[in-house]
């Protein structure tokens, strides 16, 4: 991955474009939509938003750009213009503003991501193995002290400083080219100091091994660098999280389209080629990725993944079929409405990105954080080696000693571990309970949510129906099977699963949107709604099919979407902890209404689109409150982006557990342990800060004074770094008593 020159926060800056850019001309990758041009970008090395707003301002400063917008978490940046403005020229100011820049491609941005992480997770491993080593040699000194003949001493330091120095120079890459690159800026950030310690704790234990000295610190380098690539190896995997919703989604979404030519002939074409006004031809079974008009065919369609309805729907000449859709029974033909870019899968990129963007305030408090931390250990360290040495009277080498042991005292291995070793400990204990907790942040954001937002289908309830119908004769069970296994439809599923093996009618016809019609044993049968059988409609909330036989009347089916098991005790336990909530479904209103009764649930919403979920969050978010959003389908996907915190069944779809902060398995139950756990964490995180304050305060002025050698100061950092972990294991402790 290309090195940027870096700002004081860290982030990229300067006029020359680095190496690696492609500047080249994006021209084929711009898409016409009316009188607009877009072009989406791939980004890198943007972090801070800093980086946000240097970018942003200075594509919309170009002549026609009427949008231009930045996503720090994947690094996607998404330019609309009109007029004669060249691709070139977008590249071309971001990248001579020290940006790598390139045409969107989430599989080459993925493959580096996992190659970052797979270098941070081999140098924290070759780091960890030299510690242990060079942990036993010094052991080994420190246990024979007075004993132990200096040439023996000086011989184990010297086999230490072997192990120590290939050590540094390759797990210390990250932290030594950062420091680099901001010094070369004549700027500084947290890596600095960290570099500082990391080179001068070697230098002092090289001198002192070969002044056959008492002490060396190889093993405190090379124990500060472990655990400090701990923290590094976790952020990276946090930020490559960050990408799989994007690449989900694309996929879904990059599917092949078979588009009728002018001729009438069918073609197949990639998605992406499609335009408005396109003849497109929908297969049974097929999924739609443009949005379309239907001009041929009826069918019935599986919008379960748009609109989280559970059951299809008739679509006919003249009805609109969004992207996502799947074509269950008949052929259709359409003509898009929109380019495949525009479409509704678009859209809901489009809130994941929003969603993701709105996260990154975490990050920019914590740049604020490293800018004031930052001067604060060069000056002091700094301070310290010039009042010894000019001041105190003392010779060269012992203020170097002095300042080295302020510099590894104050280096933030206690600070840097606070959160994140909080986080393995509750994901391990989370991940016991059936729940994956998948952002890193994730824990902090759960802990603060008053309010919950559930979806309907498959998450309240198990999203298939199932057969209810009492006292119906076996045998008219039957008959009606042998019509329903001809049919795809999820009712004739239940009904069929219900009935068992069994023959299929003779002479089947499937009506889009009306039922089956064929003959059981000689005599001409339906199955399917009220009207198509002749039946009169009751008053049953849930779906209904009626089986007329000849000229008898019709026997109605009714069938219910059973509620999760545990759901109702779990409700109670949130209710408990002080969560409010309410249901936001896609589904008909009646088959809402009837789950929010049976739950207790007073606020419930029907028929709502992607859009309208969206809407719903900010409206709640707009009065303060903080809500935990909970779905399965694609049109759930945007809402569990924006939400302030969110989780997904184990049965979700990719996108929306991709988007989600914690995927859970085994129905409702985990959520109030995942409450629970992550309200315990922050407050153990907090705990966690408060003693790295604390230790700071005391440890400091000690190794200021003279009173703490190099070896002591790496004791007390360690040490330090061995509470915060074991106030961690705590969190273990309390989770299970409350379970």
């Amino acid at each position: 991955m290309t090195d940027f020159p870096l700002d004081a926060n860290g982030c990229p800056s300067g006029l020359a474009p680095p190496s690696g850019s492609d500047t080249s001309d994006p021209t084929a990758f711009v898409r016409k939509v009316g009188r607009q041009s877009r072009l989406s970008l791939t980004v890198r090395g943007a972090k801070c938003g800093g980086c946000l707003s240097r970018i942003e301002a200075a594509v919309t400063a170009l002549p026609g750009v009427e949008s231009a917008r930045l996503n720090l978490s994947n690094g996607k940046l998404d330019i609309a213009w009109s007029g004669n403005l060249e691709p070139r020229r977008i590249s071309e100011a971001v990248s001579n503003l020290g940006y790598g820049v390139a045409p969107l491609d989430t599989s080459t941005d993925d493959d580096a991501h996992k190659k970052e992480e797979q270098s941070l997770l081999l140098a924290m491993g070759v780091a960890g193995f030299a510690t242990a080593n060079i942990m036993l040699l010094s052991v080994s000194v420190w246990g024979g002290h007075g004993e132990m003949g200096e040439a023996t001493r000086q011989g184990l330091h010297a086999l230490s400083g072997v192990i120590a120095l290939p050590t540094l120079i390759y797990s210390g890459r990250p932290f030594f080219k950062s420091a680099w690159n901001v010094l070369k800026k004549k700027r500084t950030n947290m890596d600095v100091p960290i570099s500082l310690a990391l080179i001068l704790a070697f230098s002092v234990s090289v001198a002192e091994t070969i002044r056959g000295g008492e002490h060396a610190y190889f093993d405190a380098a090379c124990m500060l660098l472990f655990f400090l690539l701990i923290g590094r190896f976790l952020d990276a995997r946090v930020r490559r999280r960050a990408w799989s919703a994007a690449r989900d989604l694309a996929a879904l979404a990059s599917r092949t389209v078979t588009r009728i030519s002018a001729d009438g002939t069918p073609k197949s074409v990639r998605s992406e080629e499609v335009k408005p006004g396109d003849r497109i031809l929908l297969a049974s079974g097929e999924r739609a990725v443009v949005d379309m008009v239907i001009e041929g065919g009826e069918s019935e369609v599986d919008e379960s993944l748009v609109t989280g309805e559970s059951l299809p729907r008739w679509a006919g000449v003249g009805m609109k079929l969004m992207a996502g859709s799947i074509n269950l029974s008949q052929p259709l033909t359409g003509r898009a409405t929109a380019a495949a870019a525009d479409s509704l899968l678009s859209e809901i990129s489009q809130m994941l990105t929003a969603g993701e963007q709105k996260r990154s305030t975490y990050r920019q408090i914590a740049d604020k954080a490293v800018s004031l931390y930052v001067p604060v250990v060069h000056s002091t360290a700094l301070l310290t080696f010039l009042g010894w040495w000019l001041i105190g009277g003392i010779g060269l080498r012992e203020a170097i000693l002095i300042a080295v042991s302020t510099l590894i005292i104050t280096c933030p291995c206690a600070l840097a571990l606070a959160a994140p070793v909080v986080q393995v400990v509750a994901a391990g204990r989370l991940f016991k309970g059936g729940a994956y907790l998948k952002s890193g942040d994730a824990l902090e954001r759960i802990a603060a949510c008053d309010h919950i937002i559930f979806d309907k289908t498959g998450t309240l309830t198990l999203g298939t129906p199932r057969l209810v119908s009492t006292g119906i004769p076996a045998s008219l069970l039957a008959e009606a099977a042998q019509l329903a296994r001809a049919s795809r439809h999820p009712l004739s599923r239940a009904l069929t699963a219900a009935a068992g093996a069994g023959p299929l009618a003779k002479n089947v016809k499937e009506y889009p949107g009306l039922g089956l019609e064929g003959e059981v044993h000689g005599v001409p049968c339906r199955l399917g709604s009220a009207e198509w059988t002749g039946a009169k409609a009751t008053g049953h909330t849930g779906a209904t099919l009626f089986l007329g036989r000849g000229q008898e009347t019709p026997v109605e089916l009714r069938f219910e979407d059973d509620i999760q098991a545990n759901a109702a005790g779990t409700l109670a336990k949130l209710r408990a902890m002080g969560m409010t909530m309410e249901i936001v479904s896609g589904d008909r209103a009646e088959a809402v209404a009837e789950v929010s009764r049976s739950l207790g649930i007073d606020q419930w919403m029907a028929s709502a689109s992607p859009q309208d979920k969206v809407a719903r969050l900010e409206a709640l978010q707009a009065e303060g409150r903080k809500v935990l959003m909970i779905g399965d389908g694609l049109n759930d996907a945007g809402a569990l982006a924006l939400a302030h915190a969110s989780a997904a069944p184990g049965g979700a779809l990719d996108v929306s557990q991709s988007a989600s902060d914690t995927v859970y398995s085994g129905g409702l139950s985990p959520l109030p342990g995942l409450v629970k756990t992550a309200r315990a964490a922050k407050a153990v995180m907090l705990e966690n800060f408060g003693f790295a304050a604390v230790y700071n305060v005391v440890a400091v002025p000690i190794a200021i004074m003279g009173h703490a050698t190099p070896l002591v100061a790496a004791i007390a950092m360690s040490g330090s770094s061995i509470i915060v972990c074991l106030n961690a294991l705590r969190l273990t402790l309390n989770t299970e008593k409350q379970a």
